[in-house]
């Protein structure tokens, strides 16, 4: 039970590293960024990539993979969200979704349909013990996650530009005649989300050895589910709820009564929680 534990808390941090950067984006312009997960899997092929033929060290891959994540994702907020931020809603909704069903088959006409193996070879702290079994990649994503998430928490929360970044997810209108550079903030705000999807994409496909076109389609959804159940808008609550999720899934899949695949698990609980606490467990 308790590897069962590990490993769920493992998938969760892949999940919540997907969310939050939904949640920065949702909180700020009040749109649900679909085209999200395609940057999931940028940020894996260009750390293989990377891996490949520019160096074989797993650091440098997931750099240059999280930097180049983050670039695209500064490009799709320029080209695709800005013009469609005084459009009704589902417009920039629709265009995501285009935007990362594109990105499928983009990839899949570079890359090739056929999953590639992620083999990286690194050193970092393991526990192995005769109950437990901790390995150099969980407790990398874990470390990752943690680290991630503090910088992420002192940055909004203890510094200037955090609080013209709430002050813009208060009144965007308001933060804007205060002098703030509302571009600026919004630029930084997909940055640091595109460069944890990537991140997350390398990570993930370092733990599943794996890279494919479409492995971003079914983290996104749980991304969604994650968010759901941790509030929109809330940062913490998506790293807590991303969590949750992943322990909800191991543990119910285990009982023989419950006979659903993991994906109907992530949405049944969506479902419950938005009829029971709309709002989320952390929402306001």
């Amino acid at each position: 039970m308790l590897q069962v534990l590990l490993d769920a808390i493992v998938l969760g941090c892949s999940y919540a590293l997907m969310a939050v950067g939904l949640n920065m984006v949702y909180g700020l312009l009040r749109i649900i960024h679909v085209a999200h997960a395609a940057l999931y899997t940028l940020g894996a092929y260009v750390g293989l990539y990377c891996l490949l033929n520019l160096s074989q060290s797993l650091w440098i891959s997931l750099f240059v993979g999280a930097l180049f994540s983050a670039i695209v994702g500064v490009l799709m907020y320029r080209i695709i969200y800005s013009p469609a931020l005084t459009a009704p809603r589902y417009v920039p909704l629709i265009a995501g979704a285009g935007v990362f069903i594109a990105s499928q088959e983009l990839f899949r006409l570079l890359a090739g349909p056929y999953p590639y193996s992620f083999d990286a070879h690194f050193q970092f702290l393991s526990i192995m013990t005769p109950n437990l079994r901790v390995t150099e990649t969980q407790m990398l994503m874990i470390t990752f996650m943690v680290v991630a998430f503090l910088c992420l928490f002192i940055l909004i929360n203890k510094t200037n530009l955090g609080l013209m970044w709430r002050a813009c997810t208060q009144d965007m209108e308001l933060a804007a005649s205060s002098g703030i550079n509302i571009n600026l903030i919004i630029a930084i705000n997909f940055m640091i989300g595109s460069a944890l999807a990537g991140s997350a994409g390398i990570l993930m496909a370092l733990y599943r050895n794996s890279v494919f076109p479409t492995m971003g389609a079914m983290v996104s959804y749980k991304a969604f589910v994650v968010i759901v159940l941790g509030g929109f808008g809330s940062i913490p609550g998506a790293a807590i709820a991303g969590i949750i999720l992943a322990i909800a899934e191991s543990f119910l899949g285990m009982v023989p009564i419950f006979n659903l695949p993991r994906e109907a698990i992530a949405f049944l609980v969506m479902i419950l929680v938005l009829m029971f606490k709309p709002k989320g467990l952390f929402g306001r």
